[in-house]
């Protein structure tokens, strides 16, 4: 029920059932065809109808006025610096020697037969 409003839909079920009833309406004194005639050109709305015009009327209102309030609060002119890293020297590491070319690789221990 909540999403219904929130969506809008209550105004589309409430121009549904005006409709329904102005073609029933109309109907009764002419054919069908000048019945939809009259109930979808805008000429002869009925109470219901105003109702809800002015209803979507008050909703587009709020609705903007809290849309200009959003974006305002969004498009705030803000400064963003950004900085490149600092540049850091690069330290060099000794260097150990593990083997030498001159030595000799270590020796297995002797294995007892």
């Amino acid at each position: 029920m909540a999403l219904t409003f929130a969506l809008g839909l209550h105004w589309v079920i409430l121009q549904s059932v005006a409709w329904a009833t102005m073609v029933a309406s109309y109907a009764q004194t002419a054919p069908l065809k000048t019945a939809l005639v009259k109930t979808f050109n805008g000429e002869h709305p009925c109470s219901l109808c105003k109702f809800v015009a002015t209803g979507k009327n008050s909703e587009k209102k709020q609705e903007t006025h809290k849309l200009l309030t959003k974006l305002d609060f969004f498009l705030t002119p803000t400064r963003v610096a950004i900085y490149p890293p600092s540049p850091v020297p690069p330290q060099s590491e000794p260097v150990s020697r593990i083997d030498s070319p001159g030595e000799a690789p270590p020796t297995p221990p002797p294995r007892l037969a």
